[in-house]
């Protein structure tokens, strides 16, 4: 059997000419990265400032036309330097976006070499986070997929005790409450076929599915609830109250959240990530 071994970014820019790119990185008191543009210049082999601001407000142009939001990427900073005998001077700068670097790169003279470093450093950085996110959402997803189905054994054997015994007709009115529709046009509606709602869908669509869950289990519970028709009741009651308070936060309704790939494929696609 084959053996992988996850290479981190940092192995690699301490052999290469990237790890002065990373050196010159610097993290706010947000924890967000950026970098100077004073700093960067050099790196990129430009020796007049007037030169670099030509490169940089093209990169913004290519950022604008991309509908990016200019201001966020660009932040228009001062900086102080040293002229000698005591004597300081403010001259312009900007604090860069790993984005926006990446496009003053793009936009910068690709014969040089210290231009196509930049290209590769920022392009594997942005694609670094690109897959670390997704990775992070997997997981979030797998997590959040087994309470879910742990929560809803425990729903299921309270609602037996309760003196259920159409469990499909139950679960019905619990999704009936939470999406406002039967689950066959939930279904409809998401274009998954014969696929479990739970097994399509995304971490917050799940979360508020949890929360449905657990309320109802403990409502039938708590209120000593008998009987299969108070228990669909208190199961729609529940689902409701969960959606009522999506709404009122201004979240999206759980039947127009879009569906996911099954959950079942997200643990070879996390291995691929890895790789």
């Amino acid at each position: 059997m084959k053996t992988c071994r996850i290479v981190f970014m940092s192995d690699i820019y301490l052999s290469s000419p990237h790890r002065d790119f990373e050196k010159i990185k610097r993290i706010d008191v947000n924890g967000i990265e950026y970098w100077e543009a004073r700093e960067l210049m050099p790196l990129l082999e430009y020796k007049e400032w007037r030169n670099f601001e030509i490169i940089i407000a093209k990169a913004k142009t290519t950022a604008e036309k991309s509908k990016q939001n200019i201001i966020s990427h660009f932040v228009e900073t001062n900086k102080m330097v040293d002229l000698g005998s005591g004597s300081a001077r403010e001259i312009s700068n900007y604090k860069l976006s790993r984005y926006a670097c990446y496009l003053i790169a793009q936009n910068g003279d690709s014969s040089k070499q210290s231009i196509a470093n930049a290209q590769t450093y920022f392009a594997i950085q942005a694609r670094r986070q690109e897959l670390a996110q997704t990775l992070e959402d997997d997981r979030k997803r797998l997590f959040i997929r087994q309470e879910v189905r742990q929560q809803n054994k425990q729903l299921f054997q309270t609602a037996k005790k309760a003196g259920v015994t159409e469990f499909g007709k139950f679960n019905d009115f619990g999704y009936l409450g939470l999406y406002n529709m039967h689950i066959p046009n939930i279904k409809e509606k998401k274009d998954i076929g014969a696929d479990s709602i739970l097994d399509r869908a995304g971490s917050i669509e799940l979360a508020a599915n949890l929360f449905r869950i657990t309320q109802t289990e403990d409502k039938i519970r708590r209120e000593e609830i008998k009987g299969q028709g108070k228990a669909n009741v208190a199961h729609f009651v529940v689902g409701k109250k969960v959606r009522e308070s999506i709404q009122d936060i201004g979240g999206i309704m759980p039947e127009n959240l879009p569906p996911q790939s099954h959950i079942k494929k997200l643990k070879p696609g996390q291995q691929k990530l890895i790789k």
